[in-house]
């Protein structure tokens, strides 16, 4: 049986933690099948905002990936298997 892993990242003063944020991103770049970012947009961007990250299956480092965002501040991150 398949198994899906997804993270989602909720992230608090988005303009603040993009540089830390990204890096850690980065680092784990190969893990990652599919980003999405979602924030509220129009007059004015919204200040918080949800990445959603579908991750490669049988990676071993996901929830080190997990903790290593959940350590940032402001960041809080949630890895789900399904």
């Amino acid at each position: 049986m398949t198994t899906h892993n997804i993270m989602i990242v909720k992230v608090n003063h988005r303009i603040h933690q993009a540089e830390s944020l990204q890096k850690v991103l980065s680092q784990y770049g190969c893990s990652i099948k599919t980003r999405l970012g979602l924030h509220e947009a129009g007059d004015a961007c919204a200040n918080d905002g949800l990445i959603v990250l579908q991750l490669v299956e049988g990676q071993d480092d996901l929830d080190n990936f997990a903790k290593e965002l959940d350590a940032l501040e402001g960041i809080d991150a949630k890895l789900v298997r399904i």
